[in-house]
């Protein structure tokens, strides 16, 4: 018995089945670790007055390290693990076996695994094809981390040379605490002003300078880029499924 025979036409007519779009960037919901940046951000000046705060404090920052290496480190897994492992380890060497590591290559560390962490969720945004709840995450984390970028390099400053800020909540010549140069820096990034944290040195006065200019730029280069992706969606094909 004959087996019937396709019609060409018919099979050159059939849709093609819909072709998997690449893994992306982010292996870990950038949601996720945007609630993690907020937590840690809201929680950290009480975290500071209880007795064991130091301990707490060590364990958020894990975690919103920890967080942000998932979160962008899909590509680049090998220069995230060796840029983490030290940004993890310097809180806990200065907790348990302060001085053995100079702190200012602790605050160092941890300044050049956040830089990296900025640089890809830049990357990220610029390479969206569409705005969508992942890329809208990954624009406000950038920011936030922008804030946390700038905090161990004022506190750095702050060690090499305690008389570089001036505050009313400490004595002159003791240098920025965690929380102050944490609060220094989004008082600064968002050009707010600080009134009682006050920049001595020509270094600190130029991180101010350079924080403020970043934050002004950052956000009109974020709203331009969204901007461009919504009045300019990425094309359909015939069939119906968005090009990536």
């Amino acid at each position: 018995m004959n087996e019937p025979m396709s019609n060409p036409a018919q099979t050159e007519a059939a849709p093609a089945a819909p072709v998997q779009a690449r893994a992306g960037l982010f292996r870990f919901s950038m949601a996720q670790f945007l609630a993690a940046l907020i937590i840690m951000i809201v929680t950290y000046p009480f975290v500071t007055e209880l007795e064991q705060g130091d301990l707490i404090e060590n364990v958020l920052i894990m975690i919103l390290l920890v967080s942000a290496g998932f979160a962008v480190g899909g590509r680049s897994r090998i220069l995230t693990i060796l840029l983490i492992i030290p940004a993890l380890a310097g809180p806990w060497l200065d907790l348990y076996w302060r001085g053995l590591v100079p702190l200012w290559i602790i605050t160092g560390t941890h300044t050049l695994f956040v830089g990296f962490v900025v640089v890809q969720l830049i990357r990220f945004i610029l390479k969206a094809t569409r705005v969508n709840a992942e890329v809208m995450c990954a624009g406000i984390s950038a920011y936030l981390m922008l804030g946390i970028l700038w905090t161990p390099t004022y506190l750095m400053i702050s060690q090499l040379n305690p008389a570089s800020f001036s505050g009313v909540h400490f004595a002159a010549g003791q240098g920025l605490g965690r929380f102050d140069a944490l609060y220094l820096s989004f008082v600064s990034l968002t050009c707010m002003g600080c009134n009682d944290i006050t920049p001595l040195s020509k270094v600190g006065r130029m991180l101010l300078m350079v924080e403020s200019l970043t934050g002004v730029l950052y956000l009109a280069v974020l709203i331009a880029r969204l901007v461009s992706l919504y009045s300019h969606p990425p094309k359909s094909d015939p069939a119906g499924q968005t090009k990536v």
